[in-house]
C-alpha cells in the first residue's frame, strides 16, 4: 500500500476522492497511527485536488505545531513586520492608486475595527481578523513564524495601524501630493539575527491532543463515532484558521474570527454558504467541549469559546418535513423499478429496499442501511427487524424491533434476506468491523438517487420518511 501521496486518490468502487499521507516516524506514537487518510467528499477531480492541498497545509500545521510551540515577538519585530504591510501596500499601489474616495473607505473600515477594540476587544479583533487576518496568516507563515495569542493581538493592531496610514499616503497620491510620508521612517528593519525565544510547547495542551484524550473517555462512555468525526473536522479546520496547534494561546477574539470565517465560508459538496445552525452546533459545540474539558483535567485554565453563540432566527416552513404522498409514490416505484447496471450488488439491493423498510417502519436510513442478515427474523407469526447498535450506530443507543409490513413480506424481503450471506446486508464494513465510512458513503449514494426523484431541495431526501410513513 502507497502511504504517502502527493495528490488524490479515487476510490475505485466509490469514484469519491480521498486524501493519504504517512505520518512522520517521530509523531506516529503521540497520534497513535501510521497514516493519516480522511475523504475529501467528491467526485470531482478538480475540487478534490483543491481540498487535497487545503487538507495538506491542515495536516501540515497541525503536525507541526506537534513538534514546537508557539513564538513570543518582541515589540521591535512587530513593528518591523507592520512597517513590511506598510511598504507592500505603497509599493503596490503607489504609482496608480486610483480614486481617493476607496482609500477613504478603507481608513474608515479600520478606524471602525479599532474604535471596536477600545469598547470590546473580542469583537474589534475579530472584525480585523476577518479583515486582515488571512493575509497576516501567510506573511507569519512566508517567515516560519507560529505566534502566541498575545502576539497574535498585538500583531493585529499594529498591521491594522500601518494600513491605515498607507491607506492615507495613498488618499493623498490619488489626489496628487507624493510628498514623503513622515511617518513612514517610524518602522524598523526585521532583526533575523533576534529570533524569538520558543515558549512551552503544546504537548498535551495542543488541540488536536485534547480531541484525541477526549475521545479516549468520550468513547469509553458511548459517544458516537459521528461524534468524533464531526469534532475531528471542526478541529482541523480551527487548526488551519489559527496557523498553530496550541490551545493555551487561543483567544475568545480568535474564536469569534473563525465563528465569522465559517459564516462567510462555502460549502464544497453544496455549493452554499455554511449555515448558521451547522456552525453553532457543530463548531461553536465542539470547541466549547473540548476546551471545557481541557478545563475540568487542568489541561487549560479558561475555556475561551465559553459564551459565544449565534442567535439563530426562526426559519420560514414553506413546506412540511415530510414527504407529500406524490413524492412518496414516486420514490417507492423508482426503488421497485430500480434497475442494478454497473454497480455493485449491496448497492443496488439497497436502493431496492432501503426507502421501502423507511417508509414502513419510520427508521433512520442509517439504521436501516447498516441491517445485518442475522437481524431480519420471524418471531411467532411475524417477520421482524432487530435495530441494535450492535449493527453501527444508533442515535438512542437502545435496541429495538420493528415488526415487518407484510406487504414488504409479499415483495420478498424476507426471501432476499435468505438469500444473502451471513453480515450487513447493504454495505461492506472498511476492516471487517467499522460501518461508519462504508455507512456514510451508502447514505450519500441513497441521498443522491431520492434527489433524482424528488427535486424540491425543502425537504431531506434521507430524512424525509421520518415525517410521516405510507
Amino acid at each position: 500500500m502507497v502511504l504517502s501521496m502527493a495528490r488524490p486518490f479515487k476510490h475505485p468502487k466509490t469514484g469519491v476522492y480521498w486524501f493519504r499521507k504517512a505520518v512522520p516516524k517521530d509523531l506516529r506514537e503521540a497520534l497513535g497511527k501510521t497514516e493519516f487518510i480522511q475523504s475529501l467528499r467528491t467526485k470531482d477531480v478538480a475540487e478534490a485536488r483543491k481540498a487535497h492541498a487545503e487538507l495538506a497545509a491542515v495536516i501540515e500545521a497541525r503536525w507541526g505545531s506537534l513538534r514546537g510551540g508557539t513564538q513570543r515577538l518582541t515589540t521591535e519585530q512587530i513593528a518591523a513586520l507592520a512597517g513590511e504591510v506598510y511598504q507592500d501596500a505603497i509599493a503596490a499601489y503607489g504609482a496608480d492608486p486610483g480614486e481617493p474616495e476607496g482609500w477613504e473607505g478603507s481608513q474608515d473600515l479600520l478606524e471602525d475595527a479599532l474604535d471596536t477594540v477600545e469598547v470590546n476587544a473580542a469583537q474589534g479583533l475579530a472584525k480585523l481578523e476577518k479583515a486582515i487576518g488571512s493575509d497576516l496568516d501567510g506573511r507569519l507563515g512566508r517567515r516560519g513564524l507560529r505566534v502566541d495569542a498575545d502576539t497574535r493581538e498585538r500583531v493585529l493592531l499594529q498591521v491594522a495601524l500601518a494600513l491605515h496610514r498607507a491607506s492615507g499616503a495613498l488618499r493623498r497620491r490619488a489626489q496628487g501630493d507624493y510628498s514623503p510620508d513622515p511617518g513612514a521612517s517610524r518602522f524598523p528593519e526585521w532583526k533575523a539575527t533576534e529570533a524569538p525565544k520558543a515558549v512551552t510547547p503544546a504537548g498535551k495542551t495542543s488541540l488536536t491532543g485534547i480531541l484525541a484524550d477526549w475521545w479516549k473517555e468520550a468513547q469509553a462512555t458511548g459517544r458516537k463515532p459521528s461524534t468524533h468525526e464531526s469534532y475531528s473536522n471542526t478541529v482541523d479546520g480551527f487548526v488551519a484558521f489559527l496557523g498553530h496547534d496550541d490551545a493555551t494561546q487561543v483567544t475568545p477574539g480568535r474564536v469569534v474570527g473563525f465563528k465569522d470565517h465559517r459564516l462567510a465560508s462555502i460549502n464544497p459538496r453544496t455549493k452554499k454558504p455554511i449555515s448558521p445552525k451547522t456552525v453553532k452546533d457543530s463548531d461553536l459545540s465542539a470547541l466549547k467541549t473540548l476546551f471545557g474539558w481541557g478545563v475540568s483535567n487542568h489541561r487549560l485554565p479558561s475555556n475561551p469559546a465559553a459564551g459565544i453563540t449565534i442567535k439563530l432566527g426562526k426559519r420560514k416552513v414553506t413546506r412540511p418535513k415530510g414527504f407529500t404522498d406524490e413524492e412518496a409514490e414516486a420514490l417507492l416505484k423508482a426503488a421497485e423499478g430500480h434497475q442494478q447496471g454497473n454497480e455493485q450488488p449491496k448497492t443496488f439491493a439497497a436502493k431496492r429496499w432501503v426507502p421501502w423498510l423507511c417508509a414502513y417502519t419510520g427508521a433512520r436510513v442509517g439504521e436501516v442501511a447498516q441491517l445485518r442478515k442475522q437481524d431480519v427474523r420471524k418471531v411467532g407469526g411475524y417477520w421482524v427487524i432487530h435495530i441494535t447498535p450492535d449493527a453501527g450506530t444508533v442515535k438512542t443507543d437502545q435496541a429495538r424491533d420493528v415488526v415487518l409490513h407484510e406487504h414488504l413480506v409479499a415483495q420478498g424481503f424476507p426471501e432476499f434476506c435468505r438469500r444473502v450471506k451471513d453480515g450487513h446486508l447493504f454495505l461492506t464494513p472498511a476492516d471487517g468491523s467499522d460501518v461508519l465510512g462504508p455507512l456514510q458513503g451508502l447514505k450519500n449514494r441513497l441521498a443522491e438517487t431520492a434527489r433524482d426523484t424528488v427535486k424540491d431541495t425543502r425537504v431531506q431526501p434521507n430524512h424525509g420518511w421520518r415525517h410521516g410513513t405510507v
